[in-house]
């Protein structure tokens, strides 16, 4: 048995599409109609509970039990043009102890997505303020070797 793909299930999968598409900068690999898989493997599905079987009004929009994560390296202008498409926040960017900065949101359909800059680009941002490899390793949490690894630009 092996881990495949995270699904959500959407109310139209053309407005998800776009969304996902246009505001997040995915790109699709399968396309069946009312099921598609971009990128990273996560998958949307229009018209989920007739596919499994239980009544539309067991479907639970905006549930707040699961998040898409995704990951930047210019988290303050992905942000900007993710707000400026008139998502729902949940909060704007907020930074967490061991550095990394992220921003929440909704989809069209209430569907939870974190945007957040790479540990590696908190590294970098760090050792640019002049933070030593240790000072670094220690806040963020990830071994030293690793540190030394994105200063080396691997």
């Amino acid at each position: 048995m092996k881990y495949c793909s995270a699904l959500y299930a959407v109310r139209s999968i053309e407005a998800a599409k776009a969304f996902y598409q246009q505001v997040l900068g995915q790109n699709i690999v399968l396309d069946h109609g009312t099921n598609v898989t971009f990128e990273g493997g996560f998958a949307l599905q229009e018209g989920f509970a007739g596919l499994v079987g239980f009544p539309e009004d067991n479907v639970r929009w905006k549930p707040w039990n699961g998040e898409l994560y995704f990951e930047t390296e210019d988290l303050v202008a992905d942000a900007a043009r993710i707000r400026e498409s008139g998502v729902e926040l949940v909060h704007d960017v907020k930074e967490y102890p061991w550095g990394q900065r992220v921003f929440r949101f909704f989809d069209p359909d209430g569907n939870l997505i974190e945007l957040g800059e790479s540990m590696r680009s908190v590294g970098l941002r760090y050792l640019a303020q002049g933070m030593s490899d240790e000072e670094v390793a220690q806040r963020t949490q990830h071994p030293v070797e690793l540190v030394r690894l994105w200063k080396s630009g691997q």
